[in-house]
């Protein structure tokens, strides 16, 4: 079966789901108009499902490879981004000073949930320029913004990020990358780094680095890290591609899925670099660029589980043992749940990214600080829905899931990095429970408020499903105050199952928010994620608020399988 971009039920989402004619009534987003957001949503369809889902499975099969120092592309892969440049996807939300559309984030995001079901592989090329687009546009100086914004914009160059090194993972302070001063105002950049998604490409003319680096005299730790544009060639006084710079890809990682994406180790060897903001701030610009990935990145985790989700209906349709196993209570079991999962995860994306785009329109704190603290609950179960969906998936095809012929085994393969890269999904329950709470749970407790209300407001024509919402938003304002009492240690042994519970929360709030819409549908969609998914939530706040001692009380020995200590 080809994958279909699911317009109507994205259209259906933003309309009734997770207020984005608000966004549309600000004076910034007047043209999203109705008939503009439904005009995106159906092009950008059609380019997932016409031009972009055919390259999935080749991408796969035939995954980019190094050859003499430059990477080769997936058979079609070039073309399909010139589809995506061409059709000016890569700009949508983009200043319109520097060629973009300035158009909202929530319709760029709904964008990525289709080009991400259709082939991730390829969305991430344009996924991570964008996320330099925006670091750029926050804190690049004028000239920089004037040379390098409209030929990203364009596709006619690409971004990367450049965090990672062989010793500095998630502790980025750890970096030993180092820049030093020219005489001229540039910096020579020397160094490695690793897992560098589309590092290099034949897709592109070219391609443009941001490098976290540390100057001589940068303190130790984040707090003492530049940020600096590396591009592969020179821009000549034209603004052309020149002479090459002193970098080079090393090698590409050999993964278990994303086959078509190259994932570089890159060596920088006095390359020359230009400062992106200012000396010493450099994890400003590059957090700028991270939340806006973090959000894209949980849309990956939403756009694969619809792709893998359409294939195993088409598949359990078409099954027959003792009639269509579409029929069968367990397999209508993993599949309700799996639709029920994957429509509360887009709303919460969604919801996200009309935060974003409510704070930007108007300036308030109230979103901003909304739009903060949902990012690391969209990236996080977005990606574990992601997961959770494509295993499924394969279970649903039963043994033809696990051999390759079907395609449902690379759903999982691809969609297994989501919850690994821009922060596992661990950090993010930690910022969660951390920075996100340190407002005193400020902006935890006014989206609870709005999930009670809106329990509250449903209780005439749904009773049951607002009792549940409601309860649930009750248990776990309980749990958020008893959290907050909590020191950071004991928070962090309970954060996942924290974020996982105040995501299921959301997703029964978004659900009841569609019943209420009047679809028998979703009417009655929602009622099986009230009977089959918001339940977990009861286990899921148990052990956040378990705390550390149990954990605590396993010796390392023990973990290893000793257990004779």
């Amino acid at each position: 079966m080809s994958y279909v971009a699911p317009v109507e039920q994205i259209e259906f989402i933003l309309k009734h789901v997770v207020s984005f004619p608000e966004v549309a009534a600000t004076d910034r987003f007047a043209e999203a108009t109705p008939e503009t957001a439904l005009a995106i949503l159906t092009e950008a369809g059609k380019l997932a499902g016409n031009v972009l889902a055919p390259l999935n499975r080749k991408g796969d099969e035939v995954p980019a490879r190094l050859e003499n120092g430059r990477v080769r592309s997936s058979p079609g892969f070039a073309e399909g981004f010139r589809a995506i440049a061409e059709g000016g996807w890569i700009g949508l939300a983009a200043d319109p000073e520097h060629g973009g559309m300035g158009l909202p984030q929530s319709l760029n995001m709904a964008v990525a949930d289709m080009m991400s079901g259709a082939c991730l592989s390829l969305q991430l090329n344009p996924l991570l320029t964008q996320g330099q687009i925006e670091a750029l546009e926050h804190h690049a100086s004028d000239e920089m913004k004037a040379l390098y914004l409209p030929r990203l914009i364009s596709g006619d160059w690409s971004g990367t990020m450049n965090l990672t090194e062989p010793g500095a993972g998630s502790d980025v302070g750890a970096l030993t990358t180092r820049a030093e001063r020219n005489d001229d105002g540039s910096y020579a950049i020397t160094g490695q780094k690793i897992y560098i998604t589309w590092g290099d490409s034949d897709v592109t003319e070219n391609v443009c680095h941001a490098v976290l680096a540390r100057l001589p005299d940068g303190a130790k730790g984040t707090r003492g890290i530049s940020l600096f544009m590396v591009p592969k060639l020179i821009p000549d006084a034209d603004g052309r591609p020149g002479v090459a710079n002193s970098l080079k890809v090393v090698s590409l990682e050999e993964k278990l899925g994303i086959h078509g994406s190259p994932t570089c180790v890159m060596s920088y060897e006095g390359a020359t670099g230009w400062l992106i903001g200012q000396e010493h701030k450099g994890m400003a610009a590059m957090f700028t660029m991270m939340n806006c990935a973090r959000l894209g990145v949980g849309m990956q985790g939403v756009g694969v589980a619809e792709a893998a989700l359409q294939q195993a209906v088409a598949y359990a349709k078409d099954r027959d043992q003792m009639g269509p196993i579409i029929r069968h209570p367990d397999v209508r079991r993993m599949l309700a749940t799996a639709r029920a999962e994957v429509f509360a995860a887009r709303a919460i994306c969604l919801a996200c990214a009309v935060a974003i785009d409510l704070e930007r329109a108007t300036g308030e704190a109230e979103h901003a600080a909304r739009a903060a603290f949902l990012t690391p609950i969209a990236k996080a179960h977005g990606t574990d829905v992601g997961c959770r969906v494509a295993d499924i998936g394969v279970q649903v095809h039963g043994g033809m899931g696990y051999v390759e012929e079907t395609g449902a085994a690379q759903y999982l393969r691809d969609v297994r990095i989501t919850p690994i890269y821009e922060g596992t999904n661990g950090i993010q329950a930690m910022d969660l429970v951390g920075r996100k709470l340190s407002d005193g749970g400020d902006a935890a407790m006014r989206l609870l408020d709005e999930v009670l209300d809106g329990a509250q407001s449903a209780q005439g024509d749904h009773p049951e499903l607002a009792n549940h919402v409601w309860q649930a938003a009750e248990t776990l304002r309980e749990a958020t105050q008893t959290l907050l009492e909590r020191d950071m240690p004991q928070r962090f042994a309970g954060a996942d199952s924290y974020l996982r519970a105040f995501a299921r929360v959301l997703g029964a709030h978004y659900h009841l928010r569609a019943a209420k819409a009047g679809r028998d549908s979703h009417k009655a969609m929602a009622g099986v994620y009230m009977a089959r998914v918001l339940p977990r939530y009861a286990g899921d706040l148990a052990e956040a608020l378990a705390g550390l001692d149990d954990l605590s009380a396993i010796s390392d020995a023990t973990l290893a399988g000793d257990f004779a200590a």
